[in-house]
């Protein structure tokens, strides 16, 4: 009867660190909720690094440039790019980022089928780099968003 006691406390114990094991794997979150709600930093970098793309489709327009890289090389740096953006759209779970993200990949997806297409009218350029002009300022905006949850998981320490 004494061992048949050890033993029913032995499983006892095993099932509560269970337990206990269990509960501090549920409280982890899965994959990545947050990648630039963290710091600030990240919201401000994508700001700027869209408004520069904003600034640089608008000036082709107002310049009347409208040539587009027709190489393969540049079609290639757009899909690993596309890629890399997708792969951080999914990752996320935070609507923010996801709508920045979403808004990449689409301007990316614009930037690599001009690229493909090797006869483009000027005209479908100039209506292009509008397009895309809007929206880099548009995820422009989208990241500008991320900065006050970033401050709010500063604060509530997540």
């Amino acid at each position: 009867m004494g061992a048949e006691m050890d033993e029913q406390r032995e499983d006892a114990k095993a099932e509560a660190g269970a337990s206990v094991g269990a509960k501090i794997v549920a409280k982890q979150p899965s994959g990545s909720v947050h990648l630039m709600c963290r710091t600030p930093l990240w919201g401000v970098a994508g700001f700027l690094g869209c408004a520069y793309f904003t600034w640089i489709s608008f000036s082709h327009v107002t310049r009347n440039e409208y040539e587009w890289p027709h190489d393969w090389w540049t079609a290639a740096t757009y899909l690993v790019w596309i890629l890399l953006l997708a792969g951080l759209a999914v990752d996320t779970h935070c609507l923010r980022e996801r709508m920045f993200f979403g808004l990449l990949v689409i301007d990316f997806l614009i930037g690599c089928g001009l690229t493909v297409w090797r006869d483009v009218p000027p005209t479908d350029v100039r209506i292009a780099r509008i397009g895309t002009g809007a929206l880099w300022a548009l995820a422009a905006l989208v990241s500008l968003t991320t900065l006050g949850s970033a401050l709010e998981l500063r604060e509530k320490g997540d």
